[in-house]
C-alpha cells in the first residue's frame, strides 16, 4: 500500500502558475500515475497521466498549459500549471495505480480568482 499526499494548492491570479507535488509513502516507480481534479458540484475529471515508462497524457482542458512529470528518486509527482484560468478552479488529487491497486491522495485546493 502507498499513502500520497499533494501539496502545492493555493489561491493564484488568472495568468498565474502553480506547481502540485504528490509525495509517495512508498517507490512510486512501477506505479501509473494520474492527476484528477473535482470541481464544486462537479464529477471528478481526469486531468493528467504519467506511466511508468514516463509516457505522459493530458486532458484536453489542460493541454498545452500542464505539465506531469514524476521524479521516482524523490517518491514525488508533479503538475505544474500554467496560464490557468478560473475554470481550473478544483480540488486536485493524486492517484496512483498497478495491477489492480489503486491509491487517492487527500486532495489540495487550487483556486484561480481575481
Amino acid at each position: 500500500q502507498v499513502q500520497l499526499v499533494e501539496s502545492g494548492g493555493g489561491p493564484v491570479q488568472p495568468g498565474g502558475s502553480l506547481r502540485l507535488s504528490c509525495a509517495a509513502s512508498g517507490s512510486i516507480s512501477p506505479y501509473h500515475m494520474r492527476w484528477y481534479r473535482q470541481a464544486p458540484g462537479k464529477q471528478r475529471e481526469w486531468v493528467a497521466s504519467i506511466f511508468s515508462d514516463d509516457t505522459r497524457n493530458y486532458g484536453d482542458s489542460v493541454k498545452g498549459r500542464f505539465a506531469i512529470s514524476r521524479d521516482n528518486a524523490k517518491n514525488t509527482v508533479y503538475l505544474q500549471m500554467n496560464s490557468l484560468k478560473p475554470e481550473d478552479t478544483a480540488v486536485y488529487y493524486c492517484y496512483a495505480s498497478f495491477m489492480s491497486n489503486g491509491y487517492w491522495g487527500q486532495g489540495t485546493q487550487v483556486t484561480v480568482s481575481s
